[in-house]
């Protein structure tokens, strides 16, 4: 089961993200933030989930840092976006984002203890490969406003920072 979920897991989240990248090199900085704020509430989804179904210490730790720092990240971003005087744009791309991690909450919800983890630990890592290659090599290279882009790029080093983290705890899973 837990090699299944974990499939699922990395498939889904993986699907999303590189199928439509050439799509999102054509959005707007204003889709971008969308896309951007749906990926951060999802892995803030993922982390109370693994707070409510895990008893691993370990796991705990990372999932409070998924909260605070992805949260963070929303609040500058919605204040830039205020500043700017602007809303981001929902789109495709943001709904088969939250159309997937549903896929992946549904499987999460049917694991406890080390299956959990172990699913949950993968899906943390595959997700913030792909968003931050998606982020860093897509996104950024095509956004139009400076002070975006910084949040951006500001944002891209705390969570490639999440994706080591994610990287030790698969492996300590093991």
């Amino acid at each position: 089961m837990k090699k299944l979920i974990s499939a699922l897991a990395v498939t889904l989240t993986m699907t999303g993200v590189h199928a439509s990248a050439q799509e999102v090199a054509d959005m707007s900085d204003l889709e971008y933030a969308h896309i951007a704020y749906t990926a951060d509430n999802i892995d803030i989804r993922y982390a109370h989930l693994a707070l409510a179904l895990s008893t691993n210490p370990d796991i705990h730790t990372f999932a409070n840092t998924m909260i605070r720092d992805h949260s963070a990240v929303n609040e500058a971003a919605l204040g830039l976006l205020d500043k700017l005087g602007a809303s981001a744009q929902d789109n495709a791309f943001s709904q088969t984002l939250n159309g997937n991690a549903e896929k992946i909450i549904d499987g999460f919800v049917q694991l406890r203890g080390a299956e959990f983890d172990a699913a949950y630990a993968a899906n943390e890592l595959a997700y913030h490969q792909a968003v931050n290659d998606l982020v860093e090599n897509t996104m950024i290279p095509n956004i139009d406003n400076a002070e975006v882009k910084a949040l951006f790029e500001q944002g891209l080093g705390v969570f490639k920072a999440h994706e080591a983290h994610a990287e030790l705890m698969v492996k300590a899973l093991q």
